[in-house]
């Protein structure tokens, strides 16, 4: 009452307004919504009011007045009033003002008219009510309550002890107990108490503690004492306490509340009868104590768990087991009863399902239900709840059902009848129950039928208006079996019956649904209960013991154990497994025999462990090198392999988690792709078979079948990507993953790793889309595959791999086109099957050669023709021979064979004329390399357009620049590339060394062949034109020629010093050894060079040196196979004074020509470069001598003559001479190498002229990059004297001068073209270096390596000609009367370029390099040092070369095989021939 309300202006203007604003304001405090703040303020108000009165500011008949107006305002106005009275009263009897005292006198006796007397006799003092005149004394009337409050509180009116009124208590025990089988009801009973009660003046709480102990007794008379204490009771409030004045009772330690207690509590509350929360509080443990037991559980399971993990010392396991010995002793100490759970347990059975899920809300989770009684309880109320439906929807076929009783009373949980029932009370009371379902297996069973059945409903509703109930319903099974099923699974022991019923259900929900379960099984639900902790922990360390004892010879009863162990608890068990065998690889194999005993669950199980072992975050998939992929991954990718296949598990969340993978750009897991597939489907990586299983993978299917026998698993590999639809993703994710692992995965990887994932990429790919083509019907295939275009433009898929996805689909449709072709023409005169073969293929390819139009740019199609390139992409081994000798080991498929052998001859009809630079750029080298089959498909292929005779098809040119550009191909390549390329280039080695090998096979398969011509004409091939063919000699000298090639392209990559580069090319020639070398020389320096990379790897890079040792171990081998350089082509051996310490051989001067002759007009095409190297224009001396078909060797160009070789003796004497005087830049080392080189010759016997001449070539030679530009002039002037000087020798001379022309020309292009294969020259150097040069270069020639002889008796050109002394005459002769004047010549060179005469060289260069810095040179030349050149043809008639040249519309194309030889500067002499 501190705060004022009546303000003083008020009392001062109380007449005028006061008395209006005080009504006012009670108004207000009475409308106040606020209950008890209102009665507050009014009662401050009235107080203030009245104070004002006792002090004499407001006259009493005022407030009198005003206060008997309030009246009306409120009901309870005189009550309020009267507290204000009261309060007054007791202030004002302790002032000592007494006028004070008597204005509230006299204000209560003026409002004693409004003021009940009853009401101030409770509230006010006796003498103030004395004073007031209402009692007559104050004395008396205290008395008088004394004895009042006497009489009520202190005197016993009825009697409540039994000895007290033994008689009234016995009748009423008689009347309770008597038998209430008759017409008893608790109606007459009731009467009967009640008389006994006034009779006897019984107390009448002391009668109901006597019913409910009677009714305690009499528990099954629910309902005759129900209805009593419903009739007799007045009070809830009053039974609640004599139930819990019972419960007290039993609250001692050591006393046990009995059942019959909780059953009428139970009850009383399920009538209604009593409250539970008025009950609830006098019960006891309180849930504090409740909660921190729970807390203690825990801790104690998970402490347990912490040991059974731990490595303990045995003196501290007996320590232990002491201490648990004594927990276990206090725990014997019987505590009180926990009577809140006797009471929730007696509610469960009676069916009180409200009551009870109160008591458990007020518990921990589990709590309750982890108390075997209350869970079973809950589980037989669950099972009348479910009854009704299980019956209709759960019951096997077949099984009949235990009949349950209902319960009687009409409030217990309504029996379930449809799924929808469901939701009501059985979905939660199984929630509460969770993990302890376990107690009750038959329940747990019920639960899963019904859940089947659900699902059954579920598949088959397809109304929209139900599907959203359905859809609530799923969500709720899928809880129930989180939350419920699985965890109870755990807690049963070894219960594979109810794992099958289990997977009955999961099996029907999508994988996505079953992996979450799993997860929420493994992680979350073993933390969620004391119970699963310890659970866990035992399994683990179950799971421990048996790990450690397995091996090979006990993996049947290891595996029994492991079966045991997996029916409860398969996440734990497997999760540990798996890290053991991230550890161990070895335990792969007894693992997965071990595996058999597995449920259908436990293996679906596996299945999602193993993914989420695969796709744990916190394991790194890369060695800490950074260049291998991590051991664990390559072992669970195993064990995936192994596992998927041996056992029947479902493959869908693996091949989607690998996909998955893929979209986010990691390739990382394709190695288990891999695995799967070669496992399931028996399909290898192609680098990985053998040559029998590569062959017998170009036949048929069956054959491709008797090397797998994987029909089961590979069947269910199929099915699976089909239902799921993951083929196509799979393959189109893998074929842009290629290039995604080089250039957006590969950024921060080592290229070795980049490496290994673009080969696993690559391979997993080809194995893949085998697997697609060998398993999918043709239908299921076409149906899935689009066209090349829309795989290549929409997908952005490579080409190759585009290629190779469609190709299964063409052949189908070829065949069935063809079988449709046959059919149709039965009746009719029949074509051959040749032609009908032919037509289906055009009409189904057409289509194809439209689509491939838009994969290259139009210039492509100019060179090379859409149906050719469609036809190279679509065919495979299978069209192009059949493997006889894989069909000899299996005689049951000898009419698959005969079916091929069909095949084979109808699809051998289709090459044309095409370009070679745009066949090796688009064709052969993508495909080479695709995969080990396709790199035999390649070789074959170029071999069948050799023997189809194709026109203007250029065998000769094609194997040329396979052979002599691979650096770049080799360096470029991966792991397995290099090892495909290596088996393509073996095939294609077979086939020249077949041909190599014997005259009369070259003569069978080459000799009248297009291929092998060296001059192509437009008006077709003249077979019989012996002229214009490469004959069998020469053809031995391109073949060493390519021998030479492929050892300086190989020493060059051993010498880089790279890694890449030295592996690479130590595949290859692991893989073409059984066809090179064949030359002793060459393999002698290929051995050099290995050794010396074993020596240097041996430490820095093992995998080298392993390589490096497996290929030298293998080339020593091989060396009685291989053959001197005479033996291997035709050379005959120089007289020589001091024999070299080391074979040496040279590249064979080989000049092959092959002119392409038009007799068009000369508005026609001009000719374009077919080859990968470099295009250059021809000079005058090759225009000179087009016609001619030479060898040249070193720039000294002569016809094949005794008179020019004698002639060209003299002019390089005198060379020799004049280099002498006009090399101001040589130092005497250089002179002390050349006096040396004199002394040689001087002693070289009988051939000492021709090796002296010999030996002034090789000056020459070695001067001509050292005089450079400033020798030119003085050359020229040189040049035309010996024109004039040389006019008998005409032949000759201008060979030797069109030679020098052409190497000048030749020289001013070096620097913008390599050498053929890609190989760069090095600049020029100052003459100053020569010296040193020529010291470095004398001990490189120390070494065995690939070199000319030191000298040649005769000019090189002519011991490489198979043809008689005679016949050589006849030539010579032809040449010289050819030959014309030097000023006609130039005369007739003006005209040619005016007429604008296209002469394009393709030169294959055979090159020896020496003074190449280390890391790129790949052999040393020796100084002394010549090679045979054989001559390709001989020369045309003196009749025909005029007319060529008088026909100013004909045009040329020269491809120009021809040798370079190197100087000591470094720099390539090189010379033309035509």
């Amino acid at each position: 009452m501190a705060t004022l309300l009546l303000q003083s202006d008020w009392i001062k203007n109380w007449e005028k307004s006061g008395k209006h604003e005080f009504v006012q304001l009670c108004k207000e405090l009475t409308e106040k919504l606020n209950h008890g703040c209102e009665v507050r303020d009014m009662q401050t108000a009235l107080y203030e009011l009245c104070w004002q009165v006792v002090q004499g500011n407001l006259k009493l008949d005022l407030a009198a007045t005003v206060l008997g107006d309030m009246m009306d305002l409120r009901e309870d106005m005189s009550s309020i009033l009267a507290d204000v009275f009261s309060i007054l009263d007791i202030e004002t009897s302790a002032l000592e003002e007494k006028h004070k005292r008597e204005h509230y006198t006299q204000l209560v006796g003026a409002c004693l008219i409004f003021v009940p007397e009853v009401i101030l006799k409770e509230r006010l003092d006796p003498e103030t009510l004395e004073s007031l005149g209402l009692i007559k004394q104050a004395h008396q009337f205290n008395q008088k309550i004394v004895k009042i409050k006497t009489k009520l509180f202190y005197k016993q009116q009825k009697f409540n002890l039994l000895r007290e009124e033994n008689e009234g208590y016995a009748k009423l025990i008689s009347e309770l107990g008597q038998d209430l089988s008759g017409n008893i009801t608790s109606h007459l009973v009731l009467e009967s108490i009640k008389s006994l009660i006034g009779c006897f003046n019984l107390d009448p709480n002391r009668v109901l503690d006597i019913i409910l102990e009677v009714y305690e007794g009499r528990s099954d008379q629910d309902h005759f004492f129900l209805s009593l204490i419903k009739s007799y009771m007045c009070e809830p409030l009053t039974l609640c306490h004599m139930l819990g004045f019972k419960f007290k009772f039993y609250q001692e330690p050591n006393e046990e509340t009995p059942k019959s207690l909780y059953h009428i509590a139970a009850a009383l509350l399920h009538h209604n009868l009593i409250e539970l929360e008025d009950l609830y509080v006098h019960l006891m443990p309180q849930d504090v104590s409740i909660v921190e037991e729970h807390k203690r559980e825990i801790s104690e399971a998970k402490q347990i768990a912490r040991k059974l993990v731990m490595v303990v010392v045995p003196s501290e396991k007996s320590d232990d087991k002491d201490k648990d010995k004594e927990k276990e002793e206090e725990k014997n100490d019987k505590p009180p009863d926990n009577q809140k759970l006797g009471l929730l347990e007696a509610l469960l059975r009676i069916g009180d399902w409200h009551h009870a899920q109160s008591i458990m809300d007020q518990m921990p989770s589990f709590y309750a239900t982890s108390h075997k009684a209350i869970a079973l309880a809950l589980c037989q109320l669950v099972h009348l709840t479910v009854d009704p439906l299980y019956r209709r929807a759960g019951v096997p076929k077949g099984a009949k059902g235990r009949v349950l009783r209902p319960l009687r009373s009409c409030r217990a949980p309504r029996p379930a009848e449809t799924f929808e029932d469901l939701r009501q009370n059985t979905f939660s009371m199984l929630c509460y129950l969770g993990p302890h379902l376990s107690h009750d297996p038959i329940l747990f069973a019920k639960v899963v039928r019904l859940g089947k059945g659900f699902m059954k409903e579920y598949q088959a509703e397809s109304r929209a208006e139900f599907k959203d109930k359905m859809e609530t319903l799923l969500s709720c099974f899928l809880a129930m079996a989180d939350q419920v099923l699985l965890p109870s699974l755990s807690l049963l022991e070894c219960n594979a019956c109810l794992s099958e019923e289990l997977w009955g259900l999961f099996k029907l929900f999508p994988y996505q649904h079953r992996y979450r379960l799993y997860g929420q099984w493994k992680n979350e639900t073993y933390s969620s209960h004391p119970l699963l902790v310890k659970v866990k922990a035992q399994t683990i360390d179950r799971a421990k013991y048996i790990m450690k004892r397995l091996t090979k010879e006990n993996v049947k009863p290891s595996g029994r154990q492991i079966g045991k162990l997996s029916h409860s608890n398969p996440t734990i068990l497997f999760d540990y497994i798996l890290s053991q065998i991230q550890w161990y690889d070895n335990l792969i194999g007894p693992v997965v025999d071990s595996l058999k005993y597995l449920t259908s669950l436990n293996y679906d199980v596996l299945a999602y462990c193993i993914i989420e072992a695969l796709a744990n975050p916190e394991k790194e998939k890369m060695k800490h090198d950074d260049t291998t992929i991590s051991s664990w991954l390559q072992s669970l990718a195993s064990l995936c392999g192994a596992v998927f296949r041996k056992y029947p598990i479902e493959l869908a969340g693996l091949l989607q988690y690998v996909t998955n993978q893929l979209k986010a750009g990691k390739s990382f897991d394709l190695l288990i792709l891999k695995e799967v597939v070669q496992k399931m489907a028996g399909i290898e990586i192609t680098d990985e078979m053998t040559s029998e299983q590569l062959e017998a993978m170009t036949g048929g299917e069956q054959l491709k079948a008797e090397i797998r026998n994987t029909k089961k698993s590979s069947q269910r590999l199929k099915d699976t990507l089909l239902d799921h639809e993951l083929a196509l993703p799979l393959c189109l994710l893998m074929a842009q993953q290629r290039n995604g692992v080089v250039f957006l995965e590969g950024g921060e990887k080592h290229l070795k790793l980049v490496g290994k994932l673009y080969d696993q990429c690559h391979d997993t790919l080809v194995q893949f889309g085998g697997f697609l083509a060998s398993n999918l019907s043709t239908e299921d295939y076409i149906k899935r595959v689009p066209s090349i275009d829309i795989l290549c433009n929409q997908f952005h898929t490579p080409h190759d791999a585009a290629f190779f996805l469609s190709r299964p689909m063409y052949a189908h449709q070829i065949l069935s086109r063809y079988d449709e072709l046959k059919k149709a023409e039965k009746g009719s005169r029949q074509q051959p099957k040749v032609h009908k073969y032919v037509a289906a293929c055009e009409q189904v390819m057409a289509p194809v050669h439209q689509a491939v139009v838009s994969l290259h740019p139009p210039r492509v199609w100019d060179d090379l023709r859409p149906q050719f390139y469609a036809t190279f992409w679509s065919l495979t081994m299978y069209d192009l021979a059949a493997p006889h000798t894989a069909y000899e080991r299996e005689d049951k498929l000898l009419e698959e064979e005969r079916k091929q052998l069909e095949h084979v001859q109808r699809s051998i009809q289709s090459t044309k004329n095409e370009t070679i630079t745009k066949f090796l750029q688009l064709c052969l080298f993508p495909r080479c390399i695709f995969s080990a089959s396709d790199a035999v498909y390649c070789a074959r292929f170029v071999e069948l357009v050799h023997q189809q005779k194709t026109p203007n098809f250029c065998t000769l040119l094609c194997y040329d620049r396979v052979f002599s550009a691979i650096i770049y191909t080799v360096a470029s390549c991966t792991e397995n590339e290099s090892r495909r390329y290596g088996r393509f280039l073996c095939c294609m080695l077979e086939t020249v060394t077949r041909w190599h090998s014997d005259r009369s096979i070259y003569e069978k398969e080459c000799a009248n062949y297009p291929g092998f011509l060296t001059i192509f004409r437009a008006t077709g091939f003249d077979g019989g034109n012996k002229a214009d063919q490469l004959d069998y000699e020469n053809f031995r000298h391109v073949v060493h020629k390519w021998h030479y090639m492929l050892t300086k392209a190989s020493v060059h990559c051993l010498e880089t010093g790279e890694y890449t580069h030295i592996r690479n090319v130590l595949i290859v020639l692991t893989k073409i050894l059984p066809c090179y070398p064949k030359v002793l020389n060459l393999g002698q320096a290929l051995e050099c060079r290995v050794l010396k990379i074993c020596q240097e790897e041996k430490e820095k890079r093992p995998d080298l040196y392993a390589l490096a040792m497996g290929y030298s171990g293998q080339l020593k081998g091989r060396k009685a196979h291989m053959v001197p350089e005479n033996e291997f082509h035709h050379k005959e051996q120089p007289v020589r004074s001091t024999p070299h310490p080391f074979p040496q051989n040279g590249p064979p001067a080989t000049k092959l020509t092959i002119k392409m002759e038009d007799p068009g007009s000369e508005d026609g095409d001009r000719s374009k470069d077919k080859t990968v190297g470099t295009t250059k224009p021809v000079n005058k001396a090759n225009s000179t001598n087009a016609n001619k078909v030479t060898s040249t060797t070193n720039g000294n160009s002569a016809p094949n003559s005794t008179k020019s070789a004698k002639e060209d003796k003299e002019k390089s004497g005198k060379e020799r001479k004049d280099k002498k005087e006009k090399t101001p830049g040589s130092t005497p080392e250089t002179k002390g190498d050349r006096r040396e080189k004199q002394r040689e010759e001087r002693g070289g016997g009988g051939g000492g002229k021709e090796e002296r001449s010999g030996a002034a070539k090789e000056e020459q030679q070695q001067r001509a990059p050292r005089e450079g530009k400033e020798r030119t002039p003085k050359a020229e002037r040189d040049k035309l004297k010996e024109e004039k000087s040389g006019g008998s020798g005409g032949g000759s001379s201008s060979g030797k001068e069109e030679a020098k022309e052409a190497s000048r020309e030749s020289k001013s292009k070096e620097k913008d073209r390599g050498a053929a294969g890609g190989i760069k020259l090095p600049a020029p150097r100052p003459e100053s270096a020569e010296s040193e040069r020529d010291n470095k270069r004398r001990k490189l020639d120390s070494h065995s390596s690939p070199s000319h002889s030191s000298s040649v008796k005769q000019h090189p050109g002519y011991n490489c000609v198979s043809h008689s002394k005679s016949r050589e005459r006849e030539v010579d002769k032809k040449e010289n009367d050819i030959v014309t004047p030097r000023s006609k010549e130039k005369k007739e060179e003006k005209e040619r370029k005016e007429r604008k005469r296209d002469h394009i060289i393709i030169d294959s260069e055979v090159t020896l390099e020496p003074k190449r810095r280390k890391d790129e040179n790949g052999t040393n030349s020796c100084k002394n040092s010549k090679s045979t050149s054989p001559s390709s043809d001989p020369p045309p008639s003196a009749e025909k070369e005029k007319t060529k040249r008088s026909k100013s519309s004909s045009k040329e194309k020269s491809v120009s095989v021809k040798p370079e030889r190197t100087s000591s500067g470094g720099k390539k002499v090189s010379t033309a021939r035509c």
